[in-house]
């Protein structure tokens, strides 16, 4: 009698291609950032970002159980300023956002990883892509029509430079912590570190509303959008990732005039354009080569890549490494992900 033929175990999740779950990741992020400033306006900017880095705290220290037993004494000092660039970014980029719109807020503070990515390389030609999306920058904020906001722009390039802090200490913190693990740790130090600028914002003015919104933009942010990414990045190289990553400006002005009724001018749109380019052009030289294995811990959500964002720190070395999808070999490495 002729023998059935086994029929392969398709994996978790195959079905669903992984882009899909990036764009979702990056669409759920600018969605926070949207529905936030509704928020803003009864808590004020600093408290918003308290109350969704205490509300994504509280969520991931239930489900990921912070490995504090792990902790050596060489990573206190990366976990504590990466928990402080998280705080700082969130704060700035909020504070960003209830000044300036929401997409020329992201393209701004797209600049730091930008920077970050040709700096830290050899490759001295990578310093055109922040130079082009600096060029966007102009054409988004427009100075020659004297209607720029200082202190917003001011705001986004600290949101900026804390981006560019927090993923060169992402590649210390994610080296030695896997899955949501390094996200349970720095999340609630962030959250802490923010209650200097928030809790006097916030306090006085919460009610059972505010808290259950707060509750749901943390879900969405980090606790959700990490999540998918940590799903793509399983079956997507980091170049592929991260040059996918560079449609968030993009996101964010879609996600500006939908929910925020925003509407950017046609030259705005062309320096939008301009700063997606420079993202995905920066994408197209190099992966970071992994150093060390990560001790394994998987958590509740079985994952062993770590979640964000921001992939742009691959361009550290320049080995090629073309877009596409790539087996997972259950190690894949990024970043613990950005508030």
């Amino acid at each position: 009698m002729p023998e059935t033929p086994a029929t392969t175990a398709r994996p978790s999740g195959a079905a669903v291609p992984p882009w899909t779950m990036a764009v979702a990741a990056m669409l759920l992020i600018q969605l926070c950032n949207a529905l936030s400033v509704g928020l803003i306006e009864q808590v004020g900017a600093g408290g918003t970002a308290w109350l969704r880095l205490c509300a994504g705290a509280i969520i991931l220290v239930l489900v990921a159980r912070p490995p504090l037993r792990r902790i050596r004494r060489v990573d206190v000092l990366p976990l504590l300023g990466l928990g402080a660039a998280t705080g700082v970014m969130t704060v700035a980029f909020l504070s960003a956002v209830a000044r300036i719109p929401l997409g020329t807020a992201v393209a701004i503070e797209f600049l730091g990883p930008l920077t970050v990515a040709a700096l830290t390389s050899r490759d001295r030609r990578l310093l055109v892509w922040p130079v082009l999306a600096l060029a966007g920058v102009v054409l988004l904020t427009e100075p020659w029509r004297g209607e720029i906001d200082p202190l917003g722009v001011g705001f986004a390039v600290i949101a900026g430079t804390g981006w560019g802090v927090y993923i060169l200490l992402t590649q210390r913190v994610g080296d030695r912590f896997s899955g949501v693990s390094g996200l349970s740790i720095t999340i609630p130090i962030a959250a802490i570190l923010a209650t200097v600028v928030g809790a006097p914002q916030a306090v006085g003015r919460l009610d059972w509303q505010v808290l259950l919104l707060a509750a749901g933009l943390g879900l969405i942010t980090p606790v959700l959008s990490f999540g998918l990414e940590m799903l793509a990045l399983r079956r997507m190289t980091h170049s592929a990732f991260g040059t996918l990553m560079a449609l968030e400006p993009a996101f964010g002005v879609l996600l500006g005039i939908l929910v925020l009724h925003q509407s950017p001018a046609l030259l705005q749109i062309v320096g939008i354009a301009l700063v997606v380019l420079a993202g995905a052009g920066a994408q197209l030289r190099g992966a970071r080569v992994a150093t060390a294995e990560p001790e394994a811990e998987t958590g509740v959500l079985g994952l062993e890549t770590e979640g964000r964002r921001r992939a742009a720190h691959e361009h550290e070395h320049e080995h090629e490494a073309g877009p596409g999808l790539e087996p997972n070999d259950g190690g894949d490495r990024g970043d613990p992900g950005r508030a």
